[in-house]
């Protein structure tokens, strides 16, 4: 129940934005279109508009339905029977990391690349869609916008995406049609209100609610990889180290590689959601929830945990002040704190090291667990030679480095 309220806030807080721009325009062509328009009493309006969004929703109850049901075939044949499914962690993987990226996309636009496939209708293929389904609304017949709206549940649409992922994971059909549905009712005030009136909301407050939708869609995709099982531990962790390191060397190598440098910011925050997320989710499946545990680990858990902490403790103030206006306000002293993701990345690597992990094994300098260990540390110290001019020097490639500002 909890997570389909979550979906039904982000249909609701999400339309404010996303939906009044892009389908916006749609609700608003179909209903100038409707040859009754301008005769319709308000009440009728209302109707016309309701009749649009119960085709649009039946459209997503069929589709969360048709998604579900594939997920249960999946599960019928045990490839994702339980859990422990590496399908179903491959997934759950996927469908959280996607709708971090998504929330992301929606808090902070140019952190992070547009995901592709996210946007297919743009441009003229979007405007023609909208004059065919306009001409189609002029017919006169009382189900017509009912089926319109079948029509409309059916584009392709990045901020839907973000419920189709939560739809693929119910793996029945009961579940994903009523992950759409809830998602769905969430859209329909705004919609019903575009459609009748384009001037309900400043753009500012719009945008501002929009951002909510954005931080929604963030827990409902940490939530997500909270409900994989222990394995999770190890994914979101090593993720979010992985993420930390783009970030650190983004600069030095941008002349080779300008992607990271454009998007650090983002590889920076997403790091953080991640280990809050391999945090909680160690907290819940590993700990119970009961610190205590802490005592009774071997030293060489208890300092890795330790390190953890730390690493984590470093990372939240350089997230706080990850904005243009803390960076303008903080001047020189906000490169200097943000300096300390550096020490993060060390003592990350350090837990990842000393706590182990279900697939790399436990600290042991012997065997497979001893590469293992040896290629983690490499990949940090890597980050740290990286960001060193000697590095470049010596490797004769003095030209392609990019000094800090």
């Amino acid at each position: 129940m909890l997570e389909l309220l979550l979906v039904a806030s982000l249909g609701f807080l999400g339309s404010f934005g996303h939906c009044v721009g892009m389908c916006g325009p749609i609700a608003m062509a179909l209903s100038l279109s409707n040859p009754d328009h301008g005769d319709q009493s308000r009440g009728r309006q209302v109707a016309f508009h309701l009749l649009l969004n119960l085709g649009r929703l039946l459209s997503y109850a069929l589709v969360g339905a048709a998604i579900g049901g594939l997920g249960s075939v999946l599960v019928a044949g045990g490839q994702m029977a339980g859990v422990g499914s590496m399908l179903r962690r491959l997934i759950v993987l996927f469908t959280g990391s996607l709708l971090i990226g998504l929330g992301l996309r929606q808090v902070a636009p140019g952190w992070l690349p547009k995901i592709p496939l996210v946007h297919p209708l743009q441009g003229q293929l979007h405007d023609r869609l909208n004059r065919a389904m306009a001409q189609v609304s002029q017919s006169p017949h009382w189900w017509t916008p009912a089926a319109l709206g079948l029509a409309w549940g059916l584009i392709p649409c990045g901020f839907l995406y973000a419920a189709q992922l939560k739809a693929a994971e119910a793996t029945t059909p009961e579940g994903g049609a009523l992950v759409m549905v809830a998602f769905g009712l969430g859209t329909v005030p705004m919609m019903v209100g575009v459609g009748i009136s384009s001037a309900w909301f400043s753009r500012d407050r719009t945008s501002q609610l929009f951002k909510m939708g954005g931080w929604i869609t963030l827990l409902i995709g940490v939530l997500t990889l909270m409900r994989t099982g222990d394995l999770m531990v190890d994914y979101t962790g090593h993720l979010a180290l992985v993420g930390l390191a783009l970030a650190l060397v983004a600069r030095p190598i941008s002349k080779v590689w300008v992607q990271p440098l454009k998007y650090r910011r983002g590889l920076g925050v997403g790091s953080f959601v991640l280990a809050i997320a391999h945090t909680v989710h160690m907290l819940e499946h590993s700990w119970g929830w009961n610190p205590a545990v802490l005592t009774f680990m071997v030293p060489q858990h208890r300092w890795g945990m330790i390190a953890g902490i730390s690493a984590l403790m470093l990372m939240t103030p350089l997230t706080l002040t990850s904005t243009d206006r803390a960076q303008k306000r903080l001047g020189q002293a906000w490169r200097r704190l943000h300096l300390l993701s550096g020490p993060a990345l060390l003592l990350g690597g350090l837990h990842c090291t000393l706590a182990g992990s279900s697939y790399l094994g436990s600290l042991r300098w012997s065997g497979w667990p001893l590469v293992h260990t040896v290629v983690l540390g490499t990949l940090v110290v890597g980050v740290f030679l990286f960001r060193s001019r000697w590095t470049w020097q010596w490797l004769r490639l003095e030209r392609w480095y990019v000094a800090p500002k």
